[in-house]
């Protein structure tokens, strides 16, 4: 038996309200797809002096790959090390048996540079702030 449900008023953050939201969902997915082997995946990019300059942050589950977030500080980007980072990442995620990796950026960020290292389009959402657009990539790895 169930009684009244409070909404308690918008919050800004709730790290124990994402994290149980998370652990929830992750139970719902893990039991529909049938496998629970998501691993966290990063690459950092230091300096001479070991300050941070860069790096890739996703995922493997179910052999899928995932880039969550790819950063180059400015002065080093357009000299192929974005594409090295993303080769790196995609080694790693071959490695783990994955045979595919999703990835998704927005129109004023690298739309341009995903298609560049054989991403497809798979997607589009318009309409997001600033005029702007999220554009949803894969590729696949066999």
């Amino acid at each position: 038996m169930s009684g009244p449900h409070t909404l308690q008023p918008a919050g800004r953050d709730d790290p124990e309200l994402e994290k149980r939201l998370s652990d929830e969902l992750d139970a719902i997915n893990n039991a529909a797809i049938g496998v629970d082997d998501e691993t966290p995946l990063s690459i950092r990019v230091t300096d001479a002096d070991g300050e941070l300059v860069g790096g890739i942050t996703g995922y493997t589950w179910a052999g899928c790959g995932g880039i969550s977030s790819l950063w180059l500080a400015p002065h080093l980007r357009g000299q192929g090390l974005g594409a090295r980072l993303m080769a790196a990442a995609e080694d790693e995620i071959r490695r783990r048996g994955c045979d595919r990796v999703v990835v998704s950026t927005m129109s004023f960020q690298a739309p341009d540079f995903y298609p560049k290292l054989g991403y497809q389009q798979v997607g589009l959402l318009p309409r997001m702030p600033g005029e702007s657009a999220k554009h949803f990539f894969l590729k696949s790895l066999t």
